[in-house]
């Protein structure tokens, strides 16, 4: 029985192989075809890699201050971090982990803020972000070959529209977009990136224009507001505290400067005065003055302590990266591109020698047995 089982096994690798020599050889006998579609595929990647314009790619890595934590959960995290599991999130007062960075560089109001940044390209012309984005951004032909229909639309909708023409800028409002800025506003999205290692916390911002100069301005741009919006939110509450410190010894200093110049008064009209009241008097004015300066002192000293919390809960920043200007496009890729074409079209040729011509070829006798037995 267990013989016969091998022989079945080996009749039917021979058989396998037999078929794909069959197929090899089949393939083999249309090599002209496949030199041709090959050719072609070789013209339409070429035609399609340099049809795709030039991307440039800036990307600034920052390296945060380190947590404070005590020194058992410190050696907890540096061994969990071996493992690629990060334990800052959720840890301390501050819930603002670098994880929630990507969120915040793709929120709808950070883009906007990048609208109005000032721009300049290779060849020195000054711009906006905003007019870079939507009016110097080139695609390929197909795209605005695609894109006709939806402009022929919209020029037939303006000519019936009402005519008014509105002249005075508005600044974009984050509740109610327009297509223009909506757009914007996601290319922003799909050409800014940031990435945060779980390991190390190292953060990688990068951003990719077709103009490398644009590229490193607006890469060091975004990680100059990404500190600024990360150093205002976690001195929020600091800078709250410090303002009302702040107000609270303006308020005592005027109360001791008044308490002072009261005395002051006092006892420039009654010098020489020896009667008991005009010394009761005299000592009540000093001790508010005493009473206002301690409260002043007091005060001056909260400042002070207001201050040096602003200073150590603010987030330091390390550049590992800096921004600089690329040379080379980081895409396309052109030569993957060329031959991802050459190879689909060979593959393609091959699926049709092998199965597509048959497939066709008995769809056509099928559909002409057909029409015979209907005039039958």
């Amino acid at each position: 029985m267990q013989e016969e089982q091998n022989n079945n096994t080996t009749a039917a690798d021979a058989e396998q192989e037999i078929d794909l020599l069959e197929l090899a050889r089949k393939i083999w006998a249309e090599k002209r075809k496949l030199i041709k579609w090959g050719a072609v595929g070789l013209v339409a990647g070429v035609v399609i890699a340099f049809s795709i314009p030039k991307e440039y790619t800036t990307t600034i890595k920052l390296a945060p201050e380190a947590s404070q934590n005590g020194g058992g959960a410190s050696n907890l995290g540096a061994l969990a971090a071996l493992a690629g599991i990060n334990t800052t999130v959720g840890q301390g007062k501050d819930a603002f982990s670098p994880q929630l960075y990507p969120d915040i560089v793709s929120s709808i109001p950070f883009s906007l803020e990048l609208f109005d940044v000032k721009v300049t390209d290779k060849d020195g012309n000054g711009t906006t972000v905003e007019n870079y984005v939507s009016k110097d951004l080139s695609a390929p032909w197909w795209s605005s070959v695609m894109a006709l229909p939806g402009k022929a639309i919209g020029g037939i909708r303006s000519l019936f529209g009402s005519g008014k023409l509105d002249t005075e800028e508005k600044k974009p409002d984050s509740f109610r977009l327009t297509p223009e800025e909506n757009g914007v506003v996601s290319t922003l999205g799909a050409r800014i990136g940031v990435d945060v290692d779980s390991k190390t916390s190292v953060i990688s911002i990068s951003v990719t224009m077709q103009d490398p100069m644009v590229s490193a301005m607006l890469a060091d741009t975004v990680a100059e507001r990404l500190k600024e919006y990360v150093t205002e939110y976690r001195t929020n509450k600091a800078r709250a505290d410090m303002e009302y410190a702040q107000t609270l010894n303006d308020e005592a200093r005027d109360d001791y400067y008044q308490a002072q110049q009261r005395y002051a008064a006092y006892m420039d009209r009654n010098q020489g005065v020896i009667l008991r009241s005009m010394r009761n008097e005299e000592e009540r004015l000093q001790n508010e003055m005493q009473l206002a300066y301690n409260l002043y002192n007091t005060t001056a000293q909260q400042l002070q302590m207001a201050k040096a919390k602003v200073q150590e809960i603010t987030p330091v920043y390390t550049v590992l990266q800096p921004a600089t200007v690329p040379l080379i496009p980081s895409k396309p890729s052109k030569m993957l591109i060329i031959v991802g074409c050459v190879f689909v079209a060979v593959v393609a040729c091959a699926a049709w020698i092998l199965f597509g011509r048959d497939l066709v070829a008995a769809f056509r006798s099928g559909n002409g047995s057909a029409g015979t037995d209907n005039k039958e």
